[in-house]
Formats: C-alpha cells, sequence, structure tokens
C-alpha cells in the first residue's frame, strides 16, 4: 500500500513538474534599429533608436513584475539584428504577443499602431498565416483601446493601420518583414513623431518613458487577458 502511495506521489510530481498551466506567458519586445533598413530616426540628438530602447526595458521591468516573462530582440542598444531574425526570436520564444517599438518622422503627431492584414513572400518564405493576422489585429486594437486614455493630453492617438500604410510594407506587397517572418502575433507602434516638437518633449523625457512603458504594459495585459494561453495558441507550425 505504501509503495502504490508513492508511486502515484512520484507521477503526480512529474505531471506538475512537466504541466504548462502555470507558465508563465511569453511576450517578446522589440526595441527597433539599427535593422539592415536603417539606423532608424533621428531629430537633432534624439534618436529613435535610443528612445526605443529606453522604453523597451521599463516596458520589459514592468511586465516582469507583473509575472509575464519577457524576452528582447537586443542585448544592448546599438545590436544590429535584421528584422527577420528579429521575427525568428519571436517565433523561437512562442511569444503570445510581439510588441515592435518605433518613432516616426513627418507631418503627423501622436502615436499608431500597425499590423499584418495578409501575408507576402519575401526570401522564399510566405507569411504570416491568416490566425497570426486575426490575432495581430486583436493586438493591435488592443493596444490602441488601452492605451488612448493613459496617454491622452500627451500624445494624439491615431488610428490603428496595416503594414501597407507603412514606406516599407508597401513596398513588399503591403507587410513588413519581421511580419512576413512572424507566426506569433506582431503589433509595431510608432510611439511619436520626433520631429513635432510636443511629441519629442514628451518622449525625451523621464515622466514621458515612464508614461509610455506604463501604457504599452496596460495594453499587453489587456491583451493577454482576451487571448488563449500562449502555449495554446502557438503551437507547432
Amino acid at each position: 500500500m505504501n509503495s502504490f502511495k508513492m508511486l502515484i506521489g512520484v507521477v503526480l510530481l512529474a505531471l506538475a513538474i512537466s504541466s504548462p498551466l502555470h507558465a508563465a506567458p511569453v511576450v517578446c519586445v522589440d526595441p527597433g534599429h539599427p535593422s539592415e533598413i536603417s539606423a532608424g530616426a533621428s531629430a537633432g540628438r534624439l534618436t529613435e533608436r535610443h528612445l526605443a530602447w529606453v522604453v523597451a526595458l521599463k516596458l520589459k521591468a514592468i511586465l516582469s513584475s507583473r509575472g509575464v516573462s519577457v524576452v528582447m530582440t537586443k542585448t544592448r542598444e546599438r545590436e544590429l539584428v535584421t528584422n527577420r531574425h528579429r521575427a525568428e526570436i519571436a517565433n523561437a520564444a512562442g511569444a503570445a504577443a510581439m510588441i515592435r517599438l518605433h518613432c516616426d518622422a513627418g507631418a503627423g503627431r501622436g502615436f499608431t499602431w500597425y499590423y499584418p492584414d495578409h501575408a507576402a513572400t519575401k526570401d522564399g518564405v510566405t507569411g504570416p498565416p491568416p490566425d497570426v493576422c486575426e490575432h495581430s489585429r486583436l493586438l493591435a486594437a488592443t493596444m490602441r483601446e488601452t492605451m488612448t486614455p493613459l496617454l491622452a493630453g500627451h500624445l494624439a492617438s491615431n488610428p490603428v493601420k496595416t503594414d501597407a500604410a507603412t514606406h516599407v510594407g508597401a513596398g513588399q506587397g503591403g507587410v513588413l518583414t519581421g511580419s512576413i517572418f512572424a507566426r506569433v502575433p506582431t503589433a509595431l507602434i510608432e510611439m511619436c513623431f520626433l520631429n513635432q516638437r510636443g511629441d519629442a518633449a514628451y518622449l525625451a523625457s523621464e515622466a514621458g518613458q515612464n508614461e509610455m512603458a506604463s501604457a504599452l504594459a496596460a495594453g499587453v495585459m489587456a491583451y493577454l487577458a482576451r487571448t488563449p494561453r500562449s502555449e495554446d495558441l502557438n503551437g507547432p507550425r
């Protein structure tokens, strides 16, 4: 009888150790640039690369404190990582979401979310799959919906757009490179327009960076609450 109880105990312990039920969700945070495309936008001494890196580190800290496992696509600010490899890092991690941080330059103001809504082909690879497109749409919409009231009065909230609205996406079938190779939900935010004084001053300040990171974290948590667990969503592909 004692041997039987010991056997049951060993089996239950093995199941507990191998079970993914309590595994932390994984989120990939991708600080934009430098990549094979460019070193990123800049305005005076303010660079897209630096702002994306600083906000990414703050976002990682907040998500980690909330029980989310965070995978970064870079280990240092100036590290060059191709857009394909960024997506592959997220794929390998089985991320529930890939959050790509960028800054824009131009005539607009505020922040804008982008997501892939169809597949395209690059280097012989076609993607993203339809289910990834659908979850990417939900990711972008949830992020904007959550962040809008949190950043109101500081940054304008622009309508969600597809990858086709970006310069790079428009030139390769309406899909960004990072989206083509993504096999997990992915969305890209242009956090502000660096050449617009109000936008730049806000995101250059530590208070603005903290508020942006907090708003991003709130959006991620809202998305995770709306979707299946990462291991269910990101099975073998």
